[in-house]
């Protein structure tokens, strides 16, 4: 695995990370974040929020809502609007569960 030069590297975790982005924001609009919460641990802001760290961490200055735009390619309230979908008790309730195991696991 450490045949290719770093920078091949780079470019090709680059280009997953961009067909990732590719996927949740253009092709599966109609999964939510919290079902992405639910099934894997992480959404669409997760993702954003490690865009935004990143830029920060090289001393680039970036805010959440910023980060978000980015990521989206629209704002939240424009995205809210045109995809988001009211989440359903189930839903919240293992949202909440996960959350609950989560901190418990790392305290």
């Amino acid at each position: 695995m450490d045949d290719l030069p770093d920078q091949t590297e780079i470019e090709l975790q680059a280009a997953a990370f961009r067909r990732l982005r590719r996927h949740l924001m253009e092709e599966r609009t109609d999964v939510q974040n919290i079902d992405l919460m639910n099934l894997a641990g992480f959404c669409r802001n997760c993702l954003s929020r490690w865009y935004q760290e990143a830029a920060n961490e090289r001393g680039i200055e970036m805010g959440k809502d910023e980060a978000r735009e980015r990521f989206y390619g629209m704002t939240m309230d424009a995205w809210k609007t045109q995809f988001q979908t009211e989440a359903g008790a189930d839903k919240q309730a293992a949202f909440k569960q996960s959350f609950k195991e989560n901190v418990e696991n790392e305290g």
